[in-house]
């Protein structure tokens, strides 16, 4: 399985997506988010804190660039919405984050993807009618293929 695309319905259901992705996630998980404005991506980000384990409401770091939430494990999430050019992101120092023993959920990636680990999931997510949200989970990396199996096990999903 190289990528597998996904529906939900609701933001709930997208919420859920989000817990499944959390309580398989590992230490060094990277997970870069992209879509537009309204998409869900903080949503799902949402869900893969309650499957960290972590029961603080969570809210976009549009203004502050990252939040750090603590549960089973770390959870870092960024937000590169209002940085310009790659050499921002670059010259923030989120490399420390994105290499270590947390999870980073990164929303808006597309605006760094140069500058983020090789190994991580991309998730293209696009808005569909209504609260119907399409999911396209893209791996790089074998640990990336593996949480993408199991994470089939749980959501009807098509592979690509």
């Amino acid at each position: 399985m190289n990528d597998i695309d996904l529906t939900t319905h609701s933001p709930e259901e997208t919420r859920e997506l989000g817990e499944a992705m959390g309580k398989l996630s590992q230490p060094g998980d990277v997970f870069l988010l992209v879509g537009e404005l309204g998409t869900g991506k903080t949503c799902l980000t949402q869900g893969i804190a309650w499957g960290l384990d972590i029961r603080e409401y969570t809210l976009s770091p549009t203004f502050v660039i990252m939040r750090e939430m603590y549960g089973r494990l770390p959870l870092y999430h960024m937000d590169l919405y209002r940085l310009d050019n790659i050499e921002e992101i670059a010259d923030l120092g989120l490399d420390d984050y994105l290499y270590g023993d947390g999870v980073c959920v990164v929303e808006w990636a597309g605006k760094g993807l140069s500058v983020m680990p090789p190994e991580h999931l991309l998730v293209e997510i696009a808005h569909l009618p209504g609260t119907v949200r399409r999911f396209r989970l893209l791996p790089s990396g074998q640990r990336y293929l593996e949480l993408l199996t199991e994470l089939g096990k749980d959501f009807p999903v098509t592979t690509g």
